[in-house]
Protein backbone atom coordinates (compact mmCIF):
# COMPACT_ATOMS: atom_id res chain seq x y z
CA UNK A 1 0.00 0.00 0.00
CA UNK A 2 1.54 3.34 -1.02
CA UNK A 3 2.01 6.27 1.48
CA UNK A 4 -0.82 8.22 -0.05
CA UNK A 5 -3.19 5.55 -0.19
CA UNK A 6 -2.00 4.49 3.96
CA UNK A 7 -2.77 7.96 5.21
CA UNK A 8 -5.99 8.28 4.20
CA UNK A 9 -7.54 4.59 4.92
CA UNK A 10 -5.70 5.39 8.30
CA UNK A 11 -7.65 8.11 8.80
CA UNK A 12 -10.93 6.55 7.31
CA UNK A 13 -10.58 3.67 9.96
CA UNK A 14 -10.16 5.71 12.55
CA UNK A 15 -13.35 7.15 12.41
CA UNK A 16 -14.99 4.23 11.74
CA UNK A 17 -13.94 2.61 14.93
CA UNK A 18 -14.58 5.92 16.81
CA UNK A 19 -18.31 5.85 15.76
CA UNK A 20 -20.59 4.57 18.26
CA UNK A 21 -21.49 0.18 17.82
CA UNK A 22 -20.89 -2.46 20.07
CA UNK A 23 -17.66 -3.49 18.96
CA UNK A 24 -16.42 -5.70 22.31
CA UNK A 25 -18.72 -8.23 20.43
CA UNK A 26 -15.67 -8.79 18.15
CA UNK A 27 -13.75 -8.83 20.81
CA UNK A 28 -11.65 -12.15 20.56
CA UNK A 29 -13.48 -13.62 17.71
CA UNK A 30 -12.62 -15.57 14.75
CA UNK A 31 -13.88 -13.19 11.33
CA UNK A 32 -14.08 -14.75 8.17
CA UNK A 33 -13.76 -12.55 5.15
CA UNK A 34 -14.24 -14.09 1.51
CA UNK A 35 -13.22 -12.01 -1.08
CA UNK A 36 -11.07 -10.32 1.50
CA UNK A 37 -8.61 -8.07 -1.33
CA UNK A 38 -11.45 -7.20 -2.92
CA UNK A 39 -12.31 -3.16 -2.71
CA UNK A 40 -15.37 -3.52 -0.48
CA UNK A 41 -14.02 -6.60 1.83
CA UNK A 42 -10.46 -4.87 1.97
CA UNK A 43 -11.53 -1.68 4.11
CA UNK A 44 -13.44 -4.58 6.26
CA UNK A 45 -9.99 -6.25 7.12
CA UNK A 46 -7.91 -2.87 7.66
CA UNK A 47 -11.05 -1.65 10.03
CA UNK A 48 -10.51 -5.02 12.32
CA UNK A 49 -6.84 -5.23 11.98
CA UNK A 50 -6.83 -1.60 13.70
CA UNK A 51 -9.16 -3.39 16.64
CA UNK A 52 -6.59 -5.71 17.01
CA UNK A 53 -3.76 -2.62 17.36
CA UNK A 54 -6.20 -1.36 20.08
CA UNK A 55 -6.02 -5.07 21.85
CA UNK A 56 -8.94 -6.63 20.15
CA UNK A 57 -7.55 -10.04 19.51
CA UNK A 58 -9.48 -10.76 16.63
CA UNK A 59 -8.67 -13.34 14.32
CA UNK A 60 -8.90 -12.37 10.72
CA UNK A 61 -9.47 -15.25 8.00
CA UNK A 62 -9.17 -13.38 4.49
CA UNK A 63 -10.33 -15.84 1.64
CA UNK A 64 -8.87 -14.62 -1.37
CA UNK A 65 -8.50 -16.28 -4.90
CA UNK A 66 -5.30 -14.42 -6.04
CA UNK A 67 -2.01 -14.39 -3.48
CA UNK A 68 -0.16 -12.31 -5.39
CA UNK A 69 -2.95 -9.84 -5.03
CA UNK A 70 -4.10 -10.18 -1.47
CA UNK A 71 -0.25 -9.65 -0.90
CA UNK A 72 0.01 -6.18 -2.52
CA UNK A 73 -3.38 -4.68 -0.62
CA UNK A 74 -3.17 -7.06 2.50
CA UNK A 75 0.24 -8.35 3.41
CA UNK A 76 0.90 -4.92 5.68
CA UNK A 77 -1.47 -6.64 7.72
CA UNK A 78 -0.31 -9.56 8.32
CA UNK A 79 1.66 -8.78 11.63
CA UNK A 80 -1.76 -7.64 12.85
CA UNK A 81 -3.98 -10.91 13.08
CA UNK A 82 -4.68 -11.47 9.03
CA UNK A 83 -4.21 -14.80 7.92
CA UNK A 84 -4.42 -15.19 4.37
CA UNK A 85 -6.32 -18.13 2.63
CA UNK A 86 -6.28 -19.31 -0.53
CA UNK A 87 -9.96 -20.23 -1.06
CA UNK A 88 -12.07 -20.28 -4.22
CA UNK A 89 -15.41 -19.94 -2.68
CA UNK A 90 -17.19 -21.63 -5.95
CA UNK A 91 -14.74 -24.75 -5.40
CA UNK A 92 -15.15 -27.02 -2.28
CA UNK A 93 -13.97 -25.45 0.97
CA UNK A 94 -10.66 -26.84 2.37
CA UNK A 95 -11.11 -29.05 5.11
CA UNK A 96 -8.68 -26.64 7.31
CA UNK A 97 -11.22 -24.26 7.15
CA UNK A 98 -11.19 -22.85 10.42
CA UNK A 99 -14.71 -22.55 12.03
CA UNK A 100 -15.66 -18.40 12.41
CA UNK A 101 -18.14 -16.95 14.82
CA UNK A 102 -18.50 -14.14 12.49
CA UNK A 103 -18.78 -14.94 8.70
CA UNK A 104 -18.94 -11.95 6.04
CA UNK A 105 -19.31 -13.04 2.33
CA UNK A 106 -18.21 -11.06 0.04
CA UNK A 107 -16.38 -12.70 -2.55
CA UNK A 108 -18.22 -11.61 -5.85
CA UNK A 109 -17.39 -10.24 -9.70
CA UNK A 110 -18.66 -6.68 -9.21
CA UNK A 111 -17.37 -5.08 -12.28
CA UNK A 112 -19.81 -5.16 -15.68
CA UNK A 113 -17.04 -5.65 -17.73
CA UNK A 114 -16.73 -9.44 -16.22
CA UNK A 115 -20.63 -9.88 -16.78
CA UNK A 116 -20.19 -10.43 -20.33
CA UNK A 117 -16.85 -12.09 -20.46
CA UNK A 118 -17.25 -14.45 -17.60
CA UNK A 119 -20.74 -14.55 -16.38
CA UNK A 120 -20.55 -18.47 -14.71
CA UNK A 121 -17.76 -16.97 -12.69
CA UNK A 122 -19.65 -14.13 -11.68
CA UNK A 123 -23.30 -15.73 -10.68
CA UNK A 124 -20.96 -19.22 -9.00
CA UNK A 125 -19.64 -16.83 -6.16
CA UNK A 126 -22.90 -15.65 -5.34
CA UNK A 127 -24.67 -19.12 -5.63
CA UNK A 128 -22.18 -21.91 -5.11
CA UNK A 129 -20.11 -19.37 -2.71
CA UNK A 130 -22.86 -18.75 -0.42
CA UNK A 131 -24.30 -21.86 -0.05
CA UNK A 132 -21.62 -23.38 0.77
CA UNK A 133 -20.22 -20.68 3.34
CA UNK A 134 -23.93 -20.67 4.97
CA UNK A 135 -22.77 -24.36 5.55
CA UNK A 136 -19.88 -23.11 7.12
CA UNK A 137 -21.39 -20.91 9.59
CA UNK A 138 -23.86 -23.64 10.57
CA UNK A 139 -21.24 -26.22 11.26
CA UNK A 140 -19.28 -23.07 13.21
CA UNK A 141 -22.57 -22.45 15.18
CA UNK A 142 -21.57 -18.56 14.00
CA UNK A 143 -23.06 -15.53 15.49
CA UNK A 144 -23.14 -13.70 12.49
CA UNK A 145 -23.62 -14.02 8.68
CA UNK A 146 -23.40 -10.81 6.55
CA UNK A 147 -24.05 -11.30 2.78
CA UNK A 148 -23.05 -9.05 0.05
CA UNK A 149 -26.01 -8.24 -2.01
CA UNK A 150 -26.59 -5.35 -4.41
CA UNK A 151 -28.66 -2.83 -5.21
CA UNK A 152 -28.66 -4.46 -8.77
CA UNK A 153 -31.18 -6.82 -7.11
CA UNK A 154 -33.83 -3.86 -7.62
CA UNK A 155 -33.72 -4.77 -11.54
CA UNK A 156 -35.74 -1.33 -13.90
CA UNK A 157 -37.23 -0.05 -11.24
CA UNK A 158 -41.67 0.45 -12.11
CA UNK A 159 -41.58 4.09 -10.90
CA UNK A 160 -37.79 5.86 -10.36
CA UNK A 161 -39.48 9.16 -9.46
CA UNK A 162 -39.11 7.99 -5.46
CA UNK A 163 -36.65 6.04 -3.22
CA UNK A 164 -36.82 2.70 -3.30
CA UNK A 165 -37.46 0.30 0.57
CA UNK A 166 -35.89 -2.67 0.50
CA UNK A 167 -39.61 -4.71 -0.78
CA UNK A 168 -39.86 -2.80 -3.97
CA UNK A 169 -38.70 -4.42 -7.16
CA UNK A 170 -39.06 -4.01 -10.60
CA UNK A 171 -38.05 -5.73 -13.61
CA UNK A 172 -35.59 -7.89 -14.29
CA UNK A 173 -34.80 -10.50 -17.29
CA UNK A 174 -33.29 -13.81 -15.83
CA UNK A 175 -32.60 -14.58 -19.46
CA UNK A 176 -29.72 -12.11 -20.30
CA UNK A 177 -26.58 -12.57 -19.96
CA UNK A 178 -26.30 -9.55 -17.69
CA UNK A 179 -28.67 -11.21 -14.98
CA UNK A 180 -25.91 -13.38 -14.33
CA UNK A 181 -24.95 -10.80 -11.52
CA UNK A 182 -28.24 -9.24 -10.10
CA UNK A 183 -30.29 -12.67 -10.17
CA UNK A 184 -27.52 -14.30 -8.41
CA UNK A 185 -27.44 -12.07 -5.86
CA UNK A 186 -30.86 -12.47 -5.82
CA UNK A 187 -30.72 -16.14 -5.07
CA UNK A 188 -28.18 -15.70 -2.68
CA UNK A 189 -30.53 -13.70 -0.63
CA UNK A 190 -32.95 -16.14 -0.26
CA UNK A 191 -30.99 -18.86 0.43
CA UNK A 192 -29.81 -16.43 3.59
CA UNK A 193 -33.09 -16.48 4.40
CA UNK A 194 -33.96 -20.19 4.15
CA UNK A 195 -30.77 -21.02 5.43
CA UNK A 196 -31.92 -18.83 8.56
CA UNK A 197 -35.68 -20.29 8.66
CA UNK A 198 -34.40 -23.83 8.55
CA UNK A 199 -31.12 -24.05 10.76
CA UNK A 200 -31.61 -20.82 12.42
CA UNK A 201 -28.02 -19.04 10.91
CA UNK A 202 -27.95 -15.61 11.98
CA UNK A 203 -27.85 -14.21 8.04
CA UNK A 204 -28.31 -10.95 7.33
CA UNK A 205 -28.08 -9.02 4.23
CA UNK A 206 -26.45 -5.94 2.99
CA UNK A 207 -27.39 -4.09 -0.51
CA UNK A 208 -24.30 -1.64 -2.22
CA UNK A 209 -25.24 0.91 -4.03
CA UNK A 210 -22.08 2.37 -6.14
CA UNK A 211 -19.38 2.64 -3.77
CA UNK A 212 -15.99 4.38 -4.31
CA UNK A 213 -12.82 5.13 -2.72
CA UNK A 214 -9.44 4.42 -2.10
CA UNK A 215 -8.15 0.80 -3.59
CA UNK A 216 -11.11 0.98 -5.71
CA UNK A 217 -9.84 -0.66 -9.43
CA UNK A 218 -9.54 2.34 -11.63
CA UNK A 219 -9.74 -0.24 -14.72
CA UNK A 220 -12.57 -1.98 -14.28
CA UNK A 221 -14.60 -0.18 -16.71
CA UNK A 222 -17.20 1.43 -14.18
CA UNK A 223 -17.65 5.18 -15.17
CA UNK A 224 -16.83 7.02 -12.02
CA UNK A 225 -13.50 4.40 -11.61
CA UNK A 226 -12.80 5.93 -15.44
CA UNK A 227 -13.30 9.71 -14.35
CA UNK A 228 -11.13 8.88 -11.15
CA UNK A 229 -8.68 7.17 -13.59
CA UNK A 230 -8.39 10.12 -15.88
CA UNK A 231 -7.85 12.76 -13.57
CA UNK A 232 -5.25 10.39 -12.12
CA UNK A 233 -3.56 10.53 -15.55
CA UNK A 234 -3.94 14.24 -16.23
CA UNK A 235 -6.35 13.35 -18.62
CA UNK A 236 -10.31 15.27 -20.13
CA UNK A 237 -12.78 12.98 -18.99
CA UNK A 238 -14.26 11.43 -21.68
CA UNK A 239 -18.05 10.35 -21.34
CA UNK A 240 -19.47 7.07 -23.15
CA UNK A 241 -23.29 8.26 -23.15
CA UNK A 242 -25.55 10.99 -22.77
CA UNK A 243 -24.59 11.40 -19.22
CA UNK A 244 -27.99 11.68 -17.99
CA UNK A 245 -27.87 8.19 -15.92
CA UNK A 246 -28.26 9.22 -12.10
CA UNK A 247 -26.64 7.69 -9.30
CA UNK A 248 -26.03 7.85 -5.82
CA UNK A 249 -22.49 7.56 -4.41
CA UNK A 250 -21.46 6.46 -1.46
CA UNK A 251 -18.12 6.56 0.42
CA UNK A 252 -15.97 3.79 1.29
CA UNK A 253 -15.59 4.31 4.69
CA UNK A 254 -19.58 5.24 5.08
CA UNK A 255 -20.04 2.17 3.68
CA UNK A 256 -17.93 0.07 5.45
CA UNK A 257 -19.45 1.46 8.91
CA UNK A 258 -22.87 0.22 7.27
CA UNK A 259 -21.99 -2.94 6.75
CA UNK A 260 -20.47 -3.33 10.57
CA UNK A 261 -23.67 -1.58 11.75
CA UNK A 262 -25.80 -4.16 10.11
CA UNK A 263 -22.95 -7.06 10.87
CA UNK A 264 -23.52 -6.27 14.58
CA UNK A 265 -27.04 -5.01 15.16
CA UNK A 266 -28.79 -5.86 11.74
CA UNK A 267 -31.81 -8.21 12.11
CA UNK A 268 -31.44 -11.91 11.12
CA UNK A 269 -32.95 -12.41 7.58
CA UNK A 270 -33.45 -8.68 6.88
CA UNK A 271 -32.16 -6.82 3.71
CA UNK A 272 -30.68 -3.60 4.13
CA UNK A 273 -29.72 -0.69 1.54
CA UNK A 274 -26.24 0.85 2.38
CA UNK A 275 -26.04 4.23 -0.34
CA UNK A 276 -26.24 7.55 0.35
CA UNK A 277 -28.87 8.59 -1.67
CA UNK A 278 -28.34 12.76 -0.69
CA UNK A 279 -25.19 12.30 -3.29
CA UNK A 280 -27.06 11.38 -6.00
CA UNK A 281 -25.76 13.24 -9.17
CA UNK A 282 -26.24 12.83 -12.90
CA UNK A 283 -22.91 11.07 -14.56
CA UNK A 284 -22.90 13.82 -16.81
CA UNK A 285 -22.79 16.57 -13.63
CA UNK A 286 -20.06 13.45 -11.72
CA UNK A 287 -17.72 14.25 -14.55
CA UNK A 288 -17.94 17.88 -14.74
CA UNK A 289 -17.39 17.81 -10.68
CA UNK A 290 -14.64 15.33 -10.81
CA UNK A 291 -12.54 16.65 -13.46
CA UNK A 292 -12.91 19.92 -11.43
CA UNK A 293 -11.23 18.93 -7.79
CA UNK A 294 -8.10 19.45 -9.10
CA UNK A 295 -8.42 22.88 -10.67
CA UNK A 296 -4.72 23.46 -11.31
CA UNK A 297 -4.51 20.43 -14.17
CA UNK A 298 -7.47 22.44 -16.22
CA UNK A 299 -9.27 19.54 -17.26
CA UNK A 300 -12.20 18.78 -19.37
CA UNK A 301 -15.20 16.78 -20.01
CA UNK A 302 -15.80 14.90 -23.34
CA UNK A 303 -18.24 12.95 -24.62
CA UNK A 304 -17.46 9.66 -26.89
CA UNK A 305 -19.01 6.78 -28.51
CA UNK A 306 -18.53 3.12 -26.25
CA UNK A 307 -15.79 0.93 -27.87
CA UNK A 308 -16.31 -2.02 -29.41
CA UNK A 309 -16.02 -5.54 -28.40
CA UNK A 310 -15.24 -4.24 -24.37
CA UNK A 311 -17.50 -6.63 -22.58
CA UNK A 312 -18.68 -3.90 -20.56
CA UNK A 313 -22.65 -4.90 -20.61
CA UNK A 314 -24.40 -1.25 -19.96
CA UNK A 315 -26.73 -1.30 -17.28
CA UNK A 316 -30.46 -0.51 -18.49
CA UNK A 317 -31.48 1.52 -15.15
CA UNK A 318 -31.64 4.97 -15.60
CA UNK A 319 -32.03 6.20 -11.97
CA UNK A 320 -32.32 3.66 -9.20
CA UNK A 321 -31.95 5.19 -5.64
CA UNK A 322 -32.45 4.04 -2.58
CA UNK A 323 -34.20 4.75 0.82
CA UNK A 324 -31.89 4.15 3.63
CA UNK A 325 -34.77 4.28 6.38
CA UNK A 326 -34.38 1.03 7.76
CA UNK A 327 -30.61 0.81 7.97
CA UNK A 328 -31.22 4.52 9.40
CA UNK A 329 -33.10 2.75 12.44
CA UNK A 330 -30.05 0.77 13.57
CA UNK A 331 -28.38 4.27 13.73
CA UNK A 332 -26.21 4.47 10.62
CA UNK A 333 -26.24 7.72 8.23
CA UNK A 334 -23.13 8.54 6.05
CA UNK A 335 -21.62 11.97 6.55
CA UNK A 336 -19.15 12.20 3.73
CA UNK A 337 -19.91 14.22 -0.15
CA UNK A 338 -19.44 13.96 -3.64
CA UNK A 339 -16.57 16.59 -3.54
CA UNK A 340 -15.00 15.16 -0.56
CA UNK A 341 -14.74 11.46 -0.96
CA UNK A 342 -13.68 12.12 -4.61
CA UNK A 343 -11.31 14.27 -3.52
CA UNK A 344 -9.72 11.88 -1.06
CA UNK A 345 -10.18 8.99 -3.45
CA UNK A 346 -7.91 11.19 -6.61
CA UNK A 347 -5.33 12.46 -3.62
CA UNK A 348 -4.87 8.49 -2.63
CA UNK A 349 -3.71 7.53 -6.49
CA UNK A 350 -1.65 10.70 -6.79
Amino acid sequence: MNCAVHLIVTDDIANILNQDLPWAELNGATVLISGASGFLPAYLVETLAAMNARGASIRIIALVRNLEKAQARLGHLLSAGVEIILQDVSQPLRQDLPQADFIIHAASQASPRFYGTDPVGTLEANSIGTQQLLRHAHLSASRAFLFFSSGDVYGIPSDDSRRLTEVDFGYLDPASVRACYAESKRIGETMCVAWHHQFGVPARIVRPFHTYGPGMALDDGRVFADFVADVVAGRDIVLKSDGLAMRPFCYIADATLGFLTVLLKGENAQAYNVANPDTEISMRDLAHTVAGLLPERGLGVRFDTLAANTGYLKSPVARSCPSIDKIGQLGWMPQTGIADGFKRTIQSFL
